[in-house]
């Protein structure tokens, strides 16, 4: 059997777990959002934004695979699909999903013993922070701010690795809506969820602290009046990938046990 010889990764996070594997030589061109792990953004091409690829030089690249994420990346797709490229485009939204698609990436390129290890290792982890969380009685309300304006909540992992990390997030049920634009809520709404603690991760450019400190609408909410507000890395939580797992929860975990401390010293 054969696998793909020559890969391009139009997100980061199917990069990085190529790289984990031991397969970075398969990757003929990356996104030019990647930032994990560094070297991959000085050995490799990039061919991509997020929503937009530079279809000629893809095509100049030989792929004969084409992996993206997401539903916002359909219209590439079709374009790279219409091309004649072979295109996999992922859907996931909770962790279950993530965990699922990075199994099918390691298949894809023979490295199936290698991927279960990797996904066995974050599952032990995880089922640590899902018995350390359910002990937990001092449990803070979280909102997570992935962009300002509009203000839009976290998405579905988020809320989830939320739960596990100790705290509960304010707006749950919007975390399953797939689309950005359905998780769309305002500053008033935020403001009756009373947050003990605001982390923002504004996708693609960094958190206005003075925003959300002077926020009119968020000066009597415990969060602004305790200063529990916390800065996260998206490249470690935003994407659907192995950074989630080594990175990202542990941190979530700090940032929520930091609020905890501040609210019941």
């Amino acid at each position: 059997m054969s696998f793909p010889e020559r890969i391009i990764c139009l997100t980061e996070e199917s990069t990085e777990l190529l790289y984990l594997l031991g397969e970075e030589d398969r990757i003929v061109g990356i996104s030019a959002y990647t930032v994990r792990p560094d070297r991959a953004k000085k050995e490799k091409p990039k061919v991509s934004a997020f929503i937009k690829g530079n279809l000629k030089k893809i095509q100049s690249l030989n792929p004969d695979l084409v992996i993206g994420f997401s539903d916002i990346q359909a219209n590439l797709a079709k374009d790279l699909i219409s091309l004649g490229l072979n295109v996999l485009i992922t859907n996931q939204r909770s962790i279950a999903e993530i965990l699922n698609s990075m199994f099918l990436i390691g298949t894809i390129v023979g490295k199936e013993k290698e991927v279960t290890s990797l996904i066995n290792d974050w599952k032990i982890n995880l089922q640590t922070y899902e018995e350390e969380s359910r002990n937990q009685t001092q449990r803070p309300k979280v909102f997570f701010q992935e962009w300002d304006d509009p203000i839009i909540s976290g998405i579905q992992w988020v809320s989830e690795a939320i739960q596990l990390a100790g705290g509960e997030d304010v707006f749950p049920k919007l975390g399953e809506e797939k689309a950005a634009k359905d998780r769309i809520i305002t500053a008033k709404s935020v403001a009756d969820t009373n947050p003990d603690g605001i982390i923002g991760c504004w996708c693609g450019k960094p958190m206005d602290w003075d925003w959300v400190r002077n926020h009119p609408e968020w000066q009597s909410t415990t969060a602004v009046q305790k200063d529990t507000i916390f800065e996260m890395d998206p490249s470690i939580i935003l994407q659907p990938g192995p950074a989630l797992f080594t990175d990202g929860i542990p941190k979530l975990r700090e940032i929520i046990s930091e609020i905890r401390s501040k609210l019941y010293p």
